[in-house]
């Protein structure tokens, strides 16, 4: 066999390949068996036909079509390891040339991972949000946390904003029931818009026994987006009561003997969340500098797939949950199609180069993935998914997606690197030392979650 290959552009090549004919006999034999197990020819045992007599009653056509599907496989991965190609997708490959007995030629044009260069990264700098913990931020942490112990009692008066009532519902729309649009003993706190729009209207000034009628736009079920006619009827109205704010309160909501131990750890763990985001923050602005170092070409087909993706997964996975059409999620946005295409394109874009730039960085700095790093990316993926670790590594290893995985913790250490070389400064000019461990979980985190799946599993071809 005999391979060329011309660049199409930086992207994208065309392989030209000629197999001499005697290279395709394995290929032969194996068509000439595959037909023998599918045809009958009276005189002949199922098998056992002679090849003279397939090529009499089926054409030797037939038989060179099969043995070419065969073998086409094998002489293309042969020319792309042949010339050290790192291809993406799938080829589109063409028949040039097929002479019985002689020769076949074809050429193959397939997208190719483009050639990067890494510029010196170490003067990148970032400025990022200082950590500042006010006393007002304390007091609302610590308030949310005596929200959480509120007790409630029942109150023989009007329902009031911050009361929660228990109220049945029914909705209708054209005037018919919907069968999933009936609900009995509804807990409900005024004022916490967790159910539909124009319910707080209706339900305040209400006493038990009450009703109203009010019209409101179904967010989901079987008539998701329709106006609905909406009756609800109050069956009990009750006042919240929020615990003193006292060493008694401390020590039913926490570990702590105190309400200034609490506070302390209050402090502390609000330190800890900033310092997360901070760390985050970093590995993010660290990522956009070095892209804007990079010049990365992106392959034309990967990226119209990859933007597929993102649309498909947006319209029917995250969308459908929320019983959102893409018109609605685009109306609620206050976007048009066209700013909403602009957005995807770019995030798709900016998700293929951060792939392309963090793989190459990791041929160049030469880093390894240990198992225990990635068992502990596992355990954080899995944990995301909702899964149990066993399940989440089961689902991994039967879809074939360790190779996605490892990637993933690999370009984490290498954004990992580069933040390390880079100076990071936060809001009041001082210079933040990254801790370690942050470091590892938030670079992997951003890592894995700018760079499109789709587009990862397309470019580990």
């Amino acid at each position: 066999m005999k391979s060329a290959v011309e660049t199409l552009n930086p992207t994208r090549v065309r392989l030209t390949v000629e197999v001499p004919f005697e290279e395709l006999k394995d290929s032969l034999d194996a068509a000439y068996k595959k037909i023998n197990q599918q045809v009958t020819v009276k005189g002949f045992r199922k098998g056992k036909i002679p090849a003279r007599v397939i090529d009499q009653r089926f054409g030797r056509g037939a038989v060179l079509e099969e043995a070419v599907n065969d073998a086409l496989p094998k002489f293309y991965t042969d020319a792309v390891n042949e010339a050290e190609l790192s291809v993406l997708g799938q080829p589109e490959v063409d028949i040039t040339e097929l002479k019985d007995g002689e020769t076949l030629n074809f050429t193959a044009e397939v997208d190719i991972r483009p050639s990067i260069e890494i510029p010196d990264f170490s003067g990148i700098e970032v400025e990022v949000d200082a950590v500042e913990v006010t006393d007002e931020d304390v007091d609302k942490a610590v308030e949310e946390l005596r929200e959480r112990f509120a007790s409630t009692a029942p109150v023989e008066r009007a329902a009031e904003d911050g009361d929660v009532v228990t109220i049945d519902l029914q909705a209708k729309v054209d005037g018919e029931v919907l069968e999933d649009g009936v609900a009995d003993g509804v807990s409900y706190t005024i004022g916490s818009g967790e159910l539909l729009e124009g319910i707080d209207d209706a339900v305040k000034g209400l006493e038990a026994g009450g009703e109203a009628t009010f019209a409101s736009e179904l967010k989901g079920g079987s008539a998701a987006g329709k106006e609905a006619e909406v009756t609800v009827k109050v069956t009990q109205v009750a006042k919240r009561e929020l615990p003193e704010l006292d060493d008694e309160f401390a020590q039913l909501a926490s570990e702590f003997d105190t309400i200034e131990e609490l506070r302390a750890d209050s402090r502390k763990r609000l330190e800890n969340m900033k310092q997360y985001d901070q760390a985050t923050q970093a590995q993010e602005r660290v990522l956009e500098k070095l892209l804007d170092l990079v010049e990365v070409p992106v392959p034309e087909k990967l990226l119209e797939d990859e933007i597929n993706t993102r649309k498909h997964n947006l319209e029917h996975h995250q969308l459908g949950q929320m019983g959102l059409d893409l018109a609605k999620y685009l109306e609620i946005q206050g976007k048009s199609e066209e700013e909403f295409d602009a957005e995807t394109k770019e995030a798709a874009v900016k998700g293929i180069k951060t792939q392309f730039v963090l793989d190459e960085l990791v041929k160049q700095e030469k880093l390894n993935v240990n198992q225990e790093e990635l068992t502990e990316h596992l355990m954080r993926r899995a944990a995301s998914s909702g899964m149990s670790p066993d399940q989440f590594a089961q689902a991994v290893v039967e879809g074939g997606q360790v190779p996605l995985l490892v990637g993933e913790v690999a370009r984490g250490k290498a954004l990992a690197v580069v933040v390390e070389k880079a100076t990071v400064k936060d809001t009041n000019g001082e210079v933040i030392d990254l801790d370690d461990e942050e470091d590892e979980d938030t670079t992997e985190a951003s890592a894995e979650e700018t760079p499109a799946e789709s587009a990862e599993e397309k470019t580990e071809g």
